[in-house]
Order: C-alpha cells, then structure tokens, then sequence
C-alpha cells in the first residue's frame, strides 16, 4: 500500500531569467518500507519534490499526500511521521554529535533516557563513537554530514527523506551509512533517498525514478532501466577502431586512454571477434546503471542544468 502519493505535481519559479517550471506532471508512489532512490542531474527537481513532499515547499500544481494526509492542507499531521536529512544542511558548530542527536531526539518527544540510549546507538552504528564528544567546528565535513544523517536515522521516523545523504563522505563511511539505511528499512520506515552516487542508488534501492528538466522519464527497476536503454554490454578497446567504426554499434565513450562502446550481446559479440583478430586487447562486461543513466537523459548525472 503507498504512503507517499504524488498526482500531477508541478512547480514553477519566476525570477529574473523569467519562468522556471521546476516540476512538470510528476505522478508517483511509494509503498510502505520501500527503499526509493530518485536520480537526476543537478537542477532537475529532485530536490524540489522533496521539500514539497516534506512540507517546505508548495506546489504550484497537483498534490502530494503521505499517510492519506495532503502535505499542503494538513502539514501539522505529515511532520511528526516524517524527518528530513537536507541536502544543504549544516551542524551547529559548537555541539557536539552526541548533543546534536539527543538534542533533536527530545524536540522530537522523545524522554531523555530514551534520547541517550538511541544517541549512543546510532553514533556506534555509524562510526561516530571516536568523534561523539567532540564539537562540530573540528570535525570534518564528512563526519559533520554523518551527524545531521544520524540525527534524522535517529528519530525512526516512518518516512526518512534523504537527500545526498553520503555527500562528501569517503568509501568506507558511506558504507557504514547504506547499513544504518538499511537497518531503518528492515525496521519498517520508508526512505525516498537522492544521490549523485550511482552506485549507491544501485545497492540501496528497490525501486528507483530519473527526472530530467522537470519530467518524470523512468520509473522501476534498476536492471530494468538496464534493459529499457536497449544497451547491455560496455565493451573496452585499447585503441585500435576509430570512433566511426564503432559509432553504428552504440554509443562511443572515451575514458583515459581507452575507448568504450555501450552496444547489444550480438554486436558485443561480433566485435570482440574483431578485436581479438586483430590483436586488440578487449574487455567486456554489463552496462553499469550511470551508463544507462547517460544513455537515458542523453548527458552525465554531474552535468548542471
């Protein structure tokens, strides 16, 4: 059963370059306990949904409701079931993570000794024990932004918003975020999260959706997005073809000193022949999801508006 309904959602700015429609037409939903991941370049509208979802923001357009409440008419009933990890969000400098949990856990309701319990909890789960007394003003950006995500993962809200949630975080530290997330899921919350990371949109989510410019292009599966693009197989040459050899076969990528081709099984197939007749060295494995990303929205998930 959905908790999160969205139905024709739009939202249109004015500025001085004149009108901005940051969301055209976006109509989903998002069942109970679901881990949803909502992928777009910078501009997109990502984060517009989501402030409009979470309440802090109104649409111009359509309707969103969560837990059958419409966020618009009845606000004050969606923010307690809800808690929002910003995507710009800063600490306060001169608390420390254990004060920040805590202190966001009792705004929330909760008695202190449930507080300090929970605080200790989420700072060993998410590897801030070392850094738990420490203000914030000498931590590093990504241990500040671990804080703000365990303030929200905290809470055990029942619809956690993430919004680049891992955002400067080194390999290992994102790592140890995904299993919190995870653990929120298994515990029952929902969790519509952003990322600029592919590969964490692909090891987290069930389900996922692209925006572009506004619109709502994919909604499903990854692998299925896989599918969807027509393209299966990245193939890898070092040297040898030159790009109108290759360009009939998919699309022509260059990285470094070699050269990959985003193509079918056949046309995989055909060309490693090629390659290796002619003593080309050639690798070949499945078409990862920021390539199908790129074949999908036609520009890389760093590229600005």
């Amino acid at each position: 059963m959905p908790v999160l309904e969205a139905e024709h959602v739009a939202k249109t700015y004015f500025g001085r370059r004149g009108e901005v429609r940051a969301l055209d037409d976006v109509s989903l939903s998002i069942d109970k306990g679901r881990l949803f991941a909502f992928l777009g370049r910078n501009g997109a509208g990502k984060t517009t949904f989501i402030k409009i979802a979470a309440t802090l923001l109104l649409p111009t357009a359509g309707v969103v409701r969560l837990f059958g409440e419409d966020v618009v008419r009845s606000p004050r009933a969606v923010r307690p079931h809800i808690a929002v990890v910003p995507q710009e969000g800063r600490p306060f400098f001169h608390l420390t993570p254990r004060e920040h949990v805590e202190e966001y856990l009792r705004t929330r309701g909760a008695s202190r000794e449930s507080a300090v319990a929970r605080s200790d909890e989420i700072l060993h789960a998410m590897g801030l024990g070392p850094f738990a007394d420490e203000p914030a003003f000498r931590l590093s950006g990504g241990v500040q932004q671990r804080t703000l995500v365990a303030m929200i993962l905290a809470t055990r809200a029942p619809f956690l918003f993430l919004d680049e949630p891992t955002l400067g975080m080194d390999p290992f530290a994102r790592r140890q975020v995904w299993e919190v997330i995870r653990a929120a899921t298994r515990g029952g919350s929902t969790v519509l999260l952003t990322t600029h990371y592919l590969d964490e949109a692909e090891q987290l989510s069930e389900e996922l959706a692209v925006i572009e410019g506004g619109k709502l292009l994919y909604r499903g599966a990854a692998e299925q997005l896989k599918a969807k693009v027509g393209r299966e197989v990245r193939l890898q040459f070092a040297g040898g073809f030159e790009d109108a050899e290759l360009a009939p076969y998919g699309r022509v990528l260059h990285e470094r000193d070699r050269t990959t081709l985003l193509t079918t099984r056949r046309a995989a197939a055909e060309l490693t022949d090629r390659a290796l007749g002619r003593g080309i060295a050639v690798s070949v494995g499945p078409v990862t999801l920021e390539e199908a990303f790129l074949e999908l929205v036609g520009r890389g998930i760093e590229e600005d508006e």
